[in-house]
């Protein structure tokens, strides 16, 4: 492996360049600079072709329980109200490495002192080619990401999000195609708080 001043596998200090005790978390014993392995954080967009709302229950639709969602065995009775399709989420298709060719959520890492939900606006800007009004909060993962020969932790968190009106002018660099899958019944995604975000948006209609 390449010596390395930075990240989870750093072997000399970024500082002074001496040699490290250890891995990280650790001190330079040269000029003490400390060295901690952090997560990066992320912003991940779960976009849909409609708001996230349970119809009227009195409607009678036909719902049934889709597998791999943790929802309460109650609310999936005939007349609860969901729509068997549901919405549907936006994905792409990686262009990239790692995990090219795979489908994923929207999103990328914060720069700097960036806020996520600031960071998960300009994501859409520059992926899809839209200006995004953020919906709810969904929820905030941990995570493992790999970049130039190591795997590191990122600590992803995820906005719903509907396009309204506006058509995507996608970016090929970042992703090869787009499409709409049901909230429901998603494909395995590029990376696991993908999936997990994806669950929790599903649960959300057995509120």
């Amino acid at each position: 492996m390449t010596p390395r001043g930075y990240g989870p596998s750093a072997a000399f200090c970024p500082r002074c360049a001496a040699a490290l005790p250890g891995p990280a978390p650790t001190a330079c014993t040269g000029c003490g600079y400390q060295l901690f392995v952090n997560a990066r954080p992320t912003a991940g967009l779960v976009i849909l072709d409609r708001p996230l709302a349970v119809p009227d229950r009195d409607s009678g639709a036909v719902v049934r329980r889709p597998a791999g969602v943790d929802v309460p065995q109650e609310a999936v009775t005939p007349g609860s109200g969901v729509e068997t399709d549901g919405p549907r989420f936006l994905a792409l298709r990686r262009a990239a490495a790692p995990m090219i060719g795979r489908w994923e959520t929207p999103g990328g890492f914060c720069d700097g002192w960036e806020h996520p939900a600031d960071a998960a606006v300009r994501e859409a800007r520059e992926e899809l080619g839209v200006d995004l009004t953020l919906g709810d909060y969904l929820g905030m993962y941990v995570g493992s990401y790999e970049y130039q020969g190591e795997e590191l932790p990122v600590l992803d968190v995820f906005f719903l999000a509907t396009l309204g009106d506006q058509v995507i002018d996608l970016n090929r660099d970042e992703a090869t195609e787009a499409t709409w899958f049901p909230l429901l019944t998603p494909p395995p995604l590029a990376f696991g708080t993908m999936d997990a975000a994806i669950r929790t948006a599903a649960r959300r209609l057995f509120r």
